[in-house]
């Protein structure tokens, strides 16, 4: 006996009670592992002997995590065909299930390790077995590239099926630009010549606008292969479907003849344009892959300073996500970043461009709204980083030529930060934040552009955070206020002209003149106080205890309350 057998056996009983408890939550591969027992954690982290060892000694070889996740699923993810072999001689399940419905077969698939592919599917797993997606372990080995293991389970009768994105695994091969693994499934018996069609064009589009694999020329082969393909039996053409003309594509319409496409074999725009129009006919305006090579080819455009090329590709996979109902958070900040680079560099803007996305933004708001409101415990906060993502990114719009409707939507939509604050708190806040990539350089806070438009277009004035202050309360508190003197004085200026009120107390019975913390806003805040007839009374009423509910108006009870 080993070292470590000697030491096991010394502890016999604890080691049974040791075996039979599951720990609650285990640090595996820097995830944690609710439920994991011990043998779970040997069998993940590669240690043949302890497994051997606590299998030895009656350890339960089925027993699932939270995620039912078992020790043969952990050994088959990081390959150890010695584990995997040991665990299904002593009786483990093959065919466990996780809750994703993800087999072992699968993720052995998909992290690329033939051997225990090999081993799985000799010993009887189903290489046709369907995760809730939809997807087959044919489709993870065609999306991962590894073509051995796609050679091996198309050995095995593996079938060529839709996933629940309508994707094959030809298509998933395509469009991740595993040309090895396309032309070896173009044999497959369940390939027809349109499918064949389709994934010859699909590999090919997907080179033209792949940044880690980009490739012109293997662009031009496909397409070309594909061409000839449909023009193979002049009496039986496979014609494309049209499709309506799309402004971002220049409003061009996809090459349907070997002439056609010989005419831009040496013009690469139209070869990339021809390329995501061909994408998106094939996978579809909806599938969820479709926008990120759009949004590639537009950051290429705007690294050329090809601005107008840029906006309208990003706008259009804009709106393919939310047609989608997809997050778009970042993809406001990708324009709130364009457009501060335009201002920077002193680039003409298009005013029709800045309305459509700012138009988009208050859409984006709108349902970020409803997706906090019914985000489950567990999605709330990512569902609140990105609503105040949007609303952070709406305050930098001003910094290109003010769209008044969409500000006034938002507005009055009044959307929140965590702490409450409005757009006009955001506005004024030297904390708010403002993204490094171009946007700094042109937009910083307090801003009294921005406070000035969101005052026009209706925004609360004496609207109040969760701690009761308003706008008033948080530009008083400004430690800048020699240096930005005007932005301060502006903004002051601004607030009180729009009915500001100077004597309105927060939740610690503070007035934004308490709250002052230099001289200077002190003195601002003073020689602008206006102090009402409706104020003084409305004090007096609070200072005196003075009954005042259910005998005036409740719009006049709220008055008395913020006093």
């Amino acid at each position: 006996m080993n070292g470590l057998s000697v030491i096991l056996s010394q502890f016999g009983q604890n080691l049974h009670c040791l075996l039979s408890t599951v720990c609650p939550c285990i640090f595996s591969w820097r995830y944690v592992i609710d439920g994991a027992t011990a043998l779970w954690c040997a069998a993940g982290a590669g240690h043949f002997e302890v497994v051997r060892l606590l299998v030895g000694h009656q350890a339960n070889v089925n027993h699932t995590t939270i995620t039912n996740s078992t020790p043969l699923r952990a050994a088959c993810f990081d390959g150890r065909l010695d584990i995997v072999r040991y665990l299904v001689e002593h009786k483990a399940d093959i065919s466990i299930t996780n809750k994703y419905n993800n087999t072992c077969l699968m993720i052995a698939a998909y992290k690329g390790h033939t051997d225990v592919v090999r081993f799985l599917l000799e010993r009887g797993a189903d290489p046709n077995a369907k995760a809730h997606c939809g997807a087959t372990a044919l489709h993870f080995a065609a999306e991962a590239g590894h073509l051995d293991i796609v050679k091996e389970l198309v050995s095995r009768q593996a079938a060529i099926v839709e996933n629940g994105h309508g994707m094959t695994p030809l298509k998933v091969a395509a469009e991740s630009c595993k040309a090895d693994v396309v032309e070896l499934l173009l044999a497959h018996a369940d390939c027809d010549p349109e499918s064949r069609i389709e994934a010859l064009e699909l590999l090919g589009a997907s080179f033209a606008n792949d940044r880690e694999n980009y490739d012109i020329q293997k662009t031009y082969h496909y397409l070309q292969a594909a061409m000839s393909e449909r023009h193979k039996d002049p009496e039986h053409l496979i014609l494309k479907e049209r499709l309506p003309l799309v402004e971002a594509y220049g409003r061009r319409r996809e090459c349907e003849t070997l002439v056609e496409l010989e005419n831009i074999r040496v013009d690469r725009d139209a070869l990339h344009m021809e390329g995501l129009m061909i994408r998106e006919r094939i996978l579809g305006s909806d599938n969820i892959d479709v926008s990120h090579p759009i949004i590639y080819r537009g950051a290429v455009y705007a690294d050329s300073m090809e601005f107008d090329h840029c906006i309208k590709l990003w706008l259009h996979a804009l709106r393919l996500r939310q047609r989608g109902n997809r997050n778009t958070h970042k993809d406001l900040l990708r324009f709130a970043q364009v457009f501060s680079q335009m201002v920077h560099l002193r680039e003409p803007l298009n005013a029709v461009s800045v309305e459509q996305v700012m138009s988009c933004s208050v859409l984006e708001i709108q349902r970020s709204v409803s997706r906090v409101d019914s985000a489950s415990e567990a999605e709330l906060p990512q569902a609140l980083d990105n609503y105040e993502s949007n609303i952070f990114t709406f305050c930098i719009w001003p910094v290109s030529p003010p769209r008044r409707p969409a500000v006034r939507s938002n507005a009055l939509l009044d959307p929140r930060s965590r702490d409450g604050s409005t757009l006009l708190h955001l506005a004024i806040s030297s904390s708010t934040p403002v993204d490094d990539f171009h946007t700094n350089d042109v937009c910083s806070f307090p801003n009294a552009q921005v406070t000035k438009l969101l005052l026009d277009c209706g925004a609360a004035v004496n609207a109040v955070d969760h701690e009761g202050n308003t706008p008033l309360h948080v530009i008083v508190q400004y430690n800048r206020p020699i240096s930005d003197f005007l932005t301060l004085h502006a903004i002051i200026i601004n607030l009180v002209e729009a009915g500001a009120h100077t004597d309105m107390a927060n939740k610690q019975k503070k007035t934004p003149l308490d709250k002052s913390t230099t001289g200077v806003s002190e003195i601002l805040l003073k020689t602008q106080m206006k102090m009402s007839l409706k104020c003084l009374a409305a004090r007096a009423v609070r200072q005196h205890h003075i009954t005042y509910r259910n005998q005036i108006p409740k719009t006049l009870e709220e008055f008395v309350e913020f006093h």
